[in-house]
């Protein structure tokens, strides 16, 4: 039974980061994939926008496509990025540095920080559970878009909503990551 979980589990994560085959219209392969568009609908938020988020907090470069795509097993550990294998070996590893005491752990496809927000994320295995991490950070970004009123103003809050700074740098690099995107199409 496990074994299918995992199955499932990596399933659900390469569906998430590559276009549909069958998509009545075609998502170009730099293009925001279903499952994005899927959430950002769900939450109101401009799905480009949304994937663009994705691509800089856990964007990994994956040889076989040529391009970068976010990475659900992505856990940045007290400012400690990592790119892990598999999901068995993330949730070890959180589970290792909440053990630890470390709470400031940003976990998944968008880099949700586990001491900020865990009741939305409600456990680790759901944390690093690639829609219900992307439901979470829809959550907070339609929020911060709520208090803010313009959505490169919730980019920057979604970030550092306490930091003008950080918040105004997060928000450039997201632009340049968008700009790309939907240049593509």
């Amino acid at each position: 039974m496990r074994r299918l979980q995992r199955g499932l589990l990596a399933l659900v994560a390469v569906m998430i980061t590559l276009p549909p085959a069958h998509a009545a219209c075609p998502v170009p392969v730099a293009g925001v994939p279903y499952g994005y568009r899927r959430v950002a609908a769900a939450h109101g938020i401009p799905s480009a926008l949304f994937y663009a988020i994705a691509l800089a907090e856990s964007g990994k470069h994956i040889e076989r496509l040529h391009a970068a795509r976010p990475w659900p097993w992505t856990l940045n550990i007290h400012g400690e990025g990592r790119y892990y294998p598999s999901r068995e070996k993330a949730l070890e590893a959180v589970h290792r540095a909440l053990g630890n005491g470390r709470l400031s752990v940003d976990i998944g496809l968008m880099q949700v920080n586990w001491q900020y927000h865990a009741a939305a994320l409600r456990t680790v295995d759901s944390a690093i559970d690639p829609y219900h991490n992307l439901d979470v950070a829809a959550e907070i970004l339609a929020e911060c878009y709520s208090s803010r009123g313009d959505w490169w103003a919730a980019v920057g809050c979604y970030h550092a909503p306490g930091d003008a700074d950080r918040a105004a740098r997060y928000r450039d690099r997201v632009q340049r990551i968008w700009s790309r995107i939907t240049a593509i199409g």
